[in-house]
């Protein structure tokens, strides 16, 4: 099997590429991002690449290159190169910008799954997961649910309970890297030629979890913190792995937040089981708050929909909604300010 294909290429992207005016030149994919520089892997081995003046400085932060986005490149010497051109996206991973009412990052680029991984202690939180897969859904991406270090002592029953609701939609998985079953049934999920992102919070072993996945160690790991009893953040940037004879992995630093980037509110009902009971309201646009009628509000107070479950999606669904609003506002601000400067350009010529 060529190289390329083992990390994702395929027909598709091929015809992708033909449509660039830069389709005559070498391409590859990014397998990781530095300040300027990125590492990108092709038919011709690895390139450290930089980009042309016009794609740095034509582009805004998110739509630069981040680790899987497939490149089109000029390569001089033997291992270095110029990117001049992107395959579109497809099936990308974003959060929202730490500190920005809309602006948005890209994860990692052309997934197939994402697993969000959460360890068997104080980590463990249902309602953050909710907002990964939210997240994760949006972008047409399988999101998949690792709980990591099974090892510890955990309330089996309590865990099962929490999550009922998700275990109906996702596939659920329970490992630790001291019981090599667990991480077996984990493997046999991922196919040749798919790529997987692991996000999640600092400390919950996925740098641990991808180089038990690839039986060798791949990425740099620290040992538990006596004081805290809890792993120590160890990744500082993304990064993409080629598993022998399986998939791509892809490493992610962890995330103290993860703010959503959804466009469409409305889709986070069908994920939280919402929309079971919505078909039921007397009104076909119920906002499932206080309207009369409301088979949503009937299901909470019945005990049939967790009333936990109810108060997250009305705080998703706010958020959600809170983004598309600012980013439809900084979409118009952007076209009015791309008009005016085409005006001032047909006066400047008309002297």
């Amino acid at each position: 099997m060529n190289e390329l294909n083992r990390y994702g290429w395929n027909e598709m992207l091929n015809q992708l590429k033909q449509e660039s005016i830069h389709r005559a030149l070498s391409h590859g994919r990014v397998t990781i991002v530095h300040r300027t520089c990125y590492e990108v892997i092709s038919g011709d081995g690895l390139f450290q690449c930089e980009l042309t003046g016009s794609m740095m400085y034509g582009k805004s932060a998110s739509e630069l290159p981040c680790v899987g986005d497939w490149v089109i490149f000029q390569s001089f010497d033997d291992d270095k190169g110029i990117i001049v051109d992107m395959l579109p996206r497809q099936r990308t991973m974003y959060r929202k910008k730490n500190g920005t009412v809309s602006d948005k990052q890209a994860i990692a680029a052309y997934v197939d799954k994402a697993f969000i991984v959460q360890s068997l202690d104080d980590n463990f939180n249902v309602r953050r997961a909710e907002r990964f897969i939210a997240q994760i859904l949006e972008e047409d991406i399988e999101p998949v649910f690792v709980l990591n270090k099974a090892d510890l002592d955990f309330n089996r029953q309590r865990i099962d309970e929490a999550i009922k609701h998700l275990t109906r939609q996702i596939p659920v998985f329970i490992t630790s890297i001291r019981q090599p079953q667990t991480i077996l049934r984990l493997r046999e999920s991922i196919t040749e030629g798919e790529t997987v992102v692991f996000v999640g919070s600092s400390g919950v072993g996925k740098s641990s979890l991808v180089n038990a996945l690839c039986e060798k160690p791949m990425l740099v790991t620290s040992n538990i913190s006596q004081s805290t009893g809890k792993g120590r953040h160890t990744s500082t940037r993304r990064e993409m792995i080629l598993m022998d004879g399986s998939g791509v992995l892809i490493d992610t630093p962890g995330v103290r937040e993860f703010g959503l980037t959804i466009d469409n509110p409305d889709s986070l009902a069908e994920m939280l089981e919402i929309s079971d009971y919505a078909e039921a309201c007397r009104f076909s646009d119920c906002k499932h708050i206080d309207e009369p009628g409301c088979a949503v509000l009937e299901a909470v107070d019945s005990g049939l929909l967790d009333h936990k479950v109810y108060e997250s999606f009305l705080k998703l669904r706010r958020e959600a909604w809170h983004f598309s609003v600012s980013e439809h506002e900084k979409r118009k601000k952007d076209k009015s300010f791309s008009r005016l400067v085409d005006e001032m350009k047909k006066q400047k010529g008309s002297f």
